[in-house]
């Protein structure tokens, strides 16, 4: 095993003590190593979850969801700046309308980078997530009849490009405008200008039955076994499943960026050209976060973005410029994010250990 290797079977290790399963991928210029430890049932029921080993990855799915906005861009399918209003015109419901504030009108690009001024949740889920918070699969009811209708209901915290506000609900609006637009469904979509292109086998928003042998089932914090979630039409937003083989092969395109023959290079690069800044330290681009560590704490670049629903928790981070990236995936409802983060700052910082330096 080699040095990146034992970097990352130690924090899965450590990962097993807090979670029923987990799997790490680490990246470090050319190197994959994928190491799982744990179960993916409680107690001795399944076995060690590995690199085909499916989770729900929820809201990891919105880089998908963003990506694909940069495709059907370059595309000529859509732009940036076309306002949601126009995308779904022959979609929405008698009556119902985006809703607006400022000159400005709500584009795609602002549901994208969290500046659409929409709520984090559609109309009438806050109340009932506070209420029952651990409600099974609670965006079942979200069709785009509902969704839609609910946009009439809504109304918007900041005019469109102002600020930084996470939405679920913009997400997944993303994600129903996108494949609206490309007259397909929202998982077909994914498949096509993502999955295909990169050759990823396993993300899919509707696992086959061979695919869902190989779902590790969700948990409580507790251990207790959870129902998956669906989230209908609000799918852009977090409902993919997919495994740390595929998204090793998503983070090494993202390395790559636009170089050559990259992989969805120009995409990418569209991506990471959409800059809105969140703080005096962060930024939103096209689906991830990105910020820059303090000098006294190495200067480094860090893009990422985390996930969860029910009975999982994700994170995926890349540093383009030390060409390292880290993903954690879990089947707890427990943050994964220090050990994930306290990983890919090792790697940032002791890049001359590993193979090819």
């Amino acid at each position: 095993m080699n040095d990146l290797g034992s970097l990352v079977q130690q924090t899965a290790d450590r990962l097993a003590g807090q979670q029923v399963g987990a799997v790490v991928a680490g990246l470090a210029r050319g190197t994959v190593e994928i190491r799982g430890a744990g179960r993916t049932g409680p107690g001795a029921a399944g076995g060690p979850p590995g690199p085909d080993t499916l989770f729900e990855i929820g809201s990891v799915t919105k880089v998908f969801t963003s990506l694909a906005l940069a495709r059907l861009t370059l595309a000529g399918t859509v732009t940036l700046d076309d306002p949601l209003a126009e995308v779904l015109a022959d979609a929405l419901p008698a009556g119902a309308a985006v809703p607006a504030k400022g000159p400005e009108p709500l584009a795609l690009r602002h549901l994208a980078t969290h500046t659409s001024g929409l709520p984090r949740l559609p109309a009438g889920m806050l109340l009932s997530s506070l209420l029952s918070p651990n409600k099974p699969d609670p965006y079942a009811h979200c069709t785009a009849d509902a969704l839609l209708t609910g946009l009439g209901r809504t109304r918007l915290r900041a005019a469109p490009g102002r600020s930084f506000r996470y939405s679920n609900l913009g997400a997944g609006l993303l994600g129903l405008a996108l494949a609206h637009r490309a007259g397909v469904g929202y998982g077909e979509l994914v498949r096509r200008e993502i999955c295909e292109p990169l050759g990823l086998k396993d993300t899919v928003l509707e696992p086959s039955p061979e695919q869902t042998a190989r779902l590790a089932p969700g948990h409580t914090p507790g251990g207790r076994p959870v129902p998956a979630w669906q989230l209908a039409d609000l799918a852009g937003a977090g409902g993919l499943r997919s495994t740390a083989a595929d998204l090793a092969v998503l983070l090494q395109a993202q390395l790559a960026g636009d170089t050559g023959s990259a992989p969805l290079g120009p995409a990418i690069a569209l991506t990471r050209e959409v800059r809105h800044r969140v703080n005096p330290v962060a930024w939103m681009h096209l689906g991830w976060l990105g910020h820059r560590l303090h000098a006294r704490q190495g200067g480094h670049l860090q893009i990422w973005h985390n996930g969860g629903t029910g009975g999982y928790r994700s994170f995926v981070a890349f540093d383009p410029e030390r060409q390292v990236g880290v993903i954690v995936l879990a089947n707890t409802r427990r943050s994964v994010d220090t050990p994930a983060v306290r990983l890919l700052r090792t790697l940032q910082t002791t890049r001359a250990t590993f193979p090819g330096q």
